[in-house]
């Protein structure tokens, strides 16, 4: 019954199913590696893992990267202390405050200042409030970030800030505030000074699950899709050769039945032609004999 599978037709189903099938859950496979890769990626975007490695030199990781943003950064140089800004609207576990940001003036940069947001402290900006900065010469450690723009949550990029206040912290918005040039950069340091707290460091930009992964995900389940439409598509050939061989062996395969024969048979082998009649008879015919009586 089952002899049909040695024929050649049969022998390039089987191969076809028994390359597509593996091929298809290879591809399916890569593709779901590739997914479980990027939601791993974004995992340690947003770990704290990135704040406690090793803090390199800031020269070393600038400019800003999806790579370097979150990481630990060492800066030495000395504080400017009579250009203390407060950045005002910033939330710290959901609660409203200010950051206190510092101008470093980078030693290892010919005095290029890094802005260095020392801490948060809760309600309006009060500079009475902040504890002053270090004197002298300080090496600070703090998580880099990248600069801010109009789209980060609670940056003013508008203006009419008092002064002191800062509402984007970038290097675009620090150019006029200072007489020197200025990191596209700035860290958060998270030893802070009683009362201020930490400043947790934000994620960068595009570095969440995005369209791509959810295409990956996409494409993974297409794959395997397609792997159990070709075994469904073979059963299914094999379930009707079956039947037709069991058909056959119970003799219950009949031939198509005969056309039945038209009105107008074809004259069989031995029948004479009637004679057809000349040009000449046709316009002559000859004259019929008289009836008898």
């Amino acid at each position: 019954m089952y002899r049909f599978l040695l024929t050649p037709r049969w022998w390039g189903i089987n191969l076809f199913v028994a390359l597509s099938i593996p091929f298809c859950l290879l591809m399916g496979t890569w593709q779901l590696g590739r997914f479980e890769a990027r939601v791993d990626e974004q995992r340690e975007q947003g770990s704290s893992s990135r704040v406690h490695a090793a803090a390199r030199p800031l020269g070393e990781m600038l400019p800003v990267s999806k790579e370097t943003n979150g990481k630990p950064a060492r800066v030495t140089g000395t504080y400017d202390r009579e250009r203390q800004l407060l950045v005002p609207d910033r939330t710290v576990d959901d609660r409203e405050g200010f950051y206190v940001l510092t101008l470093l003036r980078d030693r290892a940069a010919d005095g290029r200042a890094l802005p260095v947001v020392r801490g948060w402290l809760p309600g309006t900006p009060d500079p009475d409030r902040v504890p002053p900065p270090p004197k002298g010469t300080v090496t600070v450690t703090g998580a880099l970030q990248a600069s801010e723009s109009a789209s980060t949550p609670g940056a003013n990029a508008h203006g009419g800030l008092p002064r002191g206040q800062l509402g984007v912290i970038s290097a675009a918005s620090l150019v006029n505030l200072v007489p020197y040039q200025v990191h596209d950069a700035w860290i958060t340091q998270q030893r802070t000074t009683a009362p201020m707290k930490p400043v947790p460091p934000a994620r960068a930009h595009n570095t969440g699950l995005d369209l791509k992964a959810f295409q990956n995900l996409g494409y993974t389940a297409e794959w395997f899709v397609f792997a159990g439409f070709v075994l469904f598509m073979w059963f299914r050939l094999f379930r009707r050769e079956v039947e037709v061989a069991r058909d056959l062996s119970l003799g219950l395969h009949h031939e198509p039945p005969e056309s039945a024969p038209s009105e107008e048979e074809p004259p069989r082998a031995g029948d004479t032609a009637p004679a057809q009649p000349s040009a000449e008879e046709a316009e002559h015919p000859p004259a019929h004999p008289p009836a008898r009586t």
